[in-house]
């Protein structure tokens, strides 16, 4: 690599790196949120995380793709978490989730912990966004400051996802619109991808049976994704459809060739993401269980 490319890989590290420090999209929003309320609320999530990918380290990018199924859908408010009912089906049981979707026994684990030390004061929105960038860290990927204060939402339903997720059938016109509509640029959607999608074997209902999409590093947070993209292995139409746009092929380009920029990248749309659409205030509630809405 020239100097010169050298010089701006490390300027545009440096500017990512200021952006994961101080950006927060939504005022009320707060790094350190739970300091006086719940010290270790942070710490609790993060060690419940570790437990969970030292048993199955494929959790970890589960729990990312929890995160984003969460935001992407009325917002990051938890409402993915909430079972269906006999008048309702909820959001985590929509084609689009069930049963690829997974990580849900982590955050119950967390929740019932925090639950016995700090009751009634952290959300479920707030863990699932620790959790996801505890993931991120756990699998080496950059770690980043995560504004909390988020509440949680009383309403999941499963024709929501439909018009809210993007399926891996759509070309890249497509993608680029349904991030668009989230308020996202299209680099941030190539960004994105490599990490929020899994899907379930041919013919299995078993949600720990699931193909990851990077399979040359799949338990790592690295772009291994674009390398398999430049390769023609990626698994759905709307990985190779990277490739037919110049501006996301040059992308895709990029980010295979520096890894530690893309790393920067992700965390920074990490962060963006997370803040999505959030309930803050008197707006929401702080479920008790996160499967079920208060009564």
């Amino acid at each position: 690599m020239s100097s010169s490319k050298k010089l701006i890989t490390c300027l545009s590290i440096i500017l990512v790196v200021v952006l994961l420090c101080t950006q927060s999209v939504h005022s009320q929003l707060q790094v350190g949120f739970y300091m006086n309320s719940c010290m270790l609320a942070e710490f609790i999530v993060k060690d419940e995380v570790r437990k969970a990918f030292i048993k199955d380290k494929g959790v970890a990018a589960g729990l990312v793709r929890l995160h984003f199924h969460d935001c992407f859908v009325r917002g990051c408010e938890a409402s993915v978490l909430i079972d269906s009912t006999a008048s309702s089906t909820a959001e985590k049981d929509s084609p689009a989730n069930n049963p690829s979707l997974r990580g849900f026994e982590v955050i119950d684990n967390a929740k019932a912990k925090l639950e016995a030390i700090c009751k009634g004061v952290v959300s479920c929105a707030d863990i699932v966004a620790f959790a996801a960038r505890d993931s991120i860290e756990l699998t080496g990927g950059v770690r980043y400051y995560v504004p909390a204060g988020r509440r949680d939402g009383r309403i999941s339903l499963a024709s929501e996802t439909l018009t809210n997720l993007p399926p891996p059938t759509l070309n890249v016109d497509q993608l680029t619109q349904s991030f668009a509509n989230k308020g996202f640029t299209q680099e941030e959607m190539v960004t994105l991808s490599a990490r929020l999608k899994e899907q379930c074997p041919q013919g299995s209902t078993d949600p720990n049976l699931v193909v990851p999409m990077n399979p040359s590093s799949p338990a790592v947070t690295d772009v291994g994704y674009y390398i398999d993209i430049l390769a023609n292995r990626g698994l759905f139409t709307s990985d190779q459809t990277l490739l037919r746009s110049p501006e996301t092929a040059n992308q895709v380009n990029q980010n295979a060739r520096n890894p530690m920029l893309w790393r920067f990248k992700f965390a920074a749309a990490m962060l963006k993401m997370g803040q999505l659409g959030v309930l803050t205030g008197n707006a929401g509630e702080i479920r008790t269980n996160c499967r079920v809405i208060n009564s």
